[in-house]
């Protein structure tokens, strides 16, 4: 079996039989796999719930650290308002043909040593320091509860669940 996450379960997605996936454990995605596409990504894309129940879904640009997913936002935008009323979250990368989604609850970063390990990881990717200065905007870190991840190209194979206590 691969080597996984520290603390997490893997195993199959639960998903209809008809999508062929396998039910052996052989062909799992390992986590540096993960890892890789966490840490290398450009853009990851936020989605949260209005309090409408309406979904949301916007790009940001992040970092991936200690396992984590770092993200600024304005709280006023709309992401901003839905994470602060409802912190249920899902983020994933652009790519479909490379599929990485992660689920979980955010929690906003204060300042202070987590903050300060994001800044420098995010200007050396980004070019530019995250926007922290402005009270009106916030960090947001999303541990995963539950990561899904697969190859479009051999999909019935390397679909692959990790849950996380």
């Amino acid at each position: 079996m691969p080597e996984t996450a520290p603390g997490a379960r893997v195993d199959r997605p639960s998903v209809p039989q008809g999508y062929g996936v396998r039910r052996s454990k052989k062909g799992l995605l390992p986590w540096a796999w993960v890892d890789e596409r966490l840490a290398s990504a450009h853009n990851y894309w936020v989605a949260s719930t209005r309090p409408d129940g309406r979904p949301h879904c916007c790009p940001v640009w992040a970092i991936w650290l200690d396992g984590a997913v770092y993200f600024s936002t304005a709280r006023e935008s709309r992401k901003g308002r839905n994470l602060a009323s409802n912190p249920h979250a899902a983020v994933h990368l652009d790519s479909g043909d490379e599929a990485v989604i992660l689920e979980g609850r955010v929690e906003e970063v204060a300042n202070g040593a987590p903050l300060d390990r994001i800044v420098a990881p995010y200007t050396e990717k980004y070019g530019m320091p995250p926007p922290l200065e402005d009270p009106r905007n916030v960090v947001y870190g999303l541990r995963p509860s539950l990561v899904l991840a697969w190859r479009e190209g051999d999909f019935p194979h390397s679909a692959t669940r990790w849950r996380f206590e």
